[in-house]
């Protein structure tokens, strides 16, 4: 069983693009803090490098920025290449089959693209509608 499951935030804002034959696909890399500190009591992260498809990487492509919190759910795929100079080279890739945006919608702000948070309009008091406990569904 190949199964990965990692809840982390983007380093930098997605990549997307296409293959030869159309297929999309969106690239990013995420931090996911260790759940302990090393000796100097500094917390320590690990990278990983995570590749979506189709459908699934339009919309990481067009909601996802540097700094969102996401959750993912997939399989981690070892890829072998030869580099510039000729040197083979093995990578692991986080395969996507699930991503969950983390990041607060509304929790005191909208995220905005520069990865801080834009307050949102209050709602007044008076716009408030008493209601009937008879109107309750439950």
């Amino acid at each position: 069983m190949n199964k990965i499951i990692l809840i982390g935030n983007l380093t930098r804002d997605p990549e997307a693009g296409s293959t030869t034959s159309g297929v999309n696909f969106t690239r990013f890399t995420i931090a996911v803090n260790r759940s302990f500190t090393n000796a100097n009591g500094e917390r320590v992260a690990d990278y990983f490098d995570v590749i979506c498809w189709r459908q699934l990487a339009e919309r990481c492509a067009k909601y996802l920025f540097k700094g969102s919190k996401v959750g993912i759910n997939g399989s981690v795929q070892r890829r072998q290449y030869e580099d510039r100079d000729g040197i083979k080279r093995t990578s692991f890739d986080v395969v996507a089959d699930e991503v969950e945006f983390l990041t607060p919608k509304n929790s005191g702000g909208a995220p905005s693209r520069d990865g801080g948070y834009q307050p949102e309009e209050p709602h007044p008091v008076s716009d408030m509608q008493p209601v009937e406990s008879d109107d309750l569904p439950f």
